[in-house]
């Protein structure tokens, strides 16, 4: 069997001084494997991300992204991993709205040598790779100026991030509630074009959102409040 792109066991996360709030006895990703998480407010969603993201740091149990325990890592060692192995498409999209669309995209070939070798390989550069990804994401014409990604629309700027979670073939891609600030049919679009980058890639997706309606547009679907053993105490 190939390496899981997530394994959890036995984890909890509680604040200082506070209760347990995430608790997951079990879960696995397997590698290449899409995933539809709902979850809600209170569910433990945000917790969950920080955990995986190696932002957070569990209060008891394991968690492993591509067979690396991140017990193992520390400081510098655990921010190198996350920029090599993770794309992350957040709700707010993160942009850095004082630069262009190619800036944007390249910034994790900037933190990530690895990656920007990935891009090179495949494409002749990270630059080439990143107006490859916008041009396939429909914003060819923004290329042009090097305009500001704030003159972007809301849709518009759900792209760039995109492109910059997928850009040097991030192993595992997690998108935090991305389609929130969209309408139903915008939300759907999203999704089949995001489904369309993945294929023919080995990338495993977490997808998290509060929308059960995007549940049947992948092939896994869960709920993080009944995985999670806290939240279904807690209720």
């Amino acid at each position: 069997m190939s390496t899981p792109a997530l394994a959890i066991s036995g984890l909890q996360y509680a604040y200082p001084r506070g209760p347990v709030v995430l608790d997951l006895p079990e879960f696995t990703l397997a590698a290449g494997e899409r995933l539809f998480l709902k979850g809600p407010s209170g569910s433990g969603k945000s917790t969950l991300l920080g955990l995986i993201g190696g932002v957070l740091r569990p209060t008891a149990g394991r968690i492993a992204v591509l067979g690396t325990d991140y017990a193992g890592l520390k400081g510098a060692a655990l921010d190198r991993f996350r920029a090599d192995h993770i794309g992350y498409v957040f709700q707010q999209f993160n942009l850095l709205p004082y630069l262009g669309l190619l800036d944007n995209v390249l910034l994790p070939c900037r933190f990530s040598t690895l990656r920007a070798e990935r891009a090179a390989k495949a494409d002749g550069s990270p630059t080439a790779q990143a107006t490859r990804l916008l041009t396939q994401l429909g914003l060819s014409e923004w290329l042009k100026g090097a305009r500001p990604v704030a003159e972007l629309s809301v849709g518009q700027q759900q792209r760039v991030a995109l492109a910059r979670a997928l850009i040097g073939a991030p192993e595992l891609l997690i998108c935090d509630e991305p389609t929130s600030a969209l309408d139903a049919d915008r939300r759907e679009s999203f999704i089949r074009l995001l489904h369309a980058q993945l294929d023919g890639s080995a990338a495993s997706l977490v997808f998290v959102s509060h929308d059960a309606a995007l549940a049947p547009l992948f092939p896994r679907q869960a709920t993080l409040a009944t995985l999670n053993r806290a939240a279904r105490e807690a209720a």
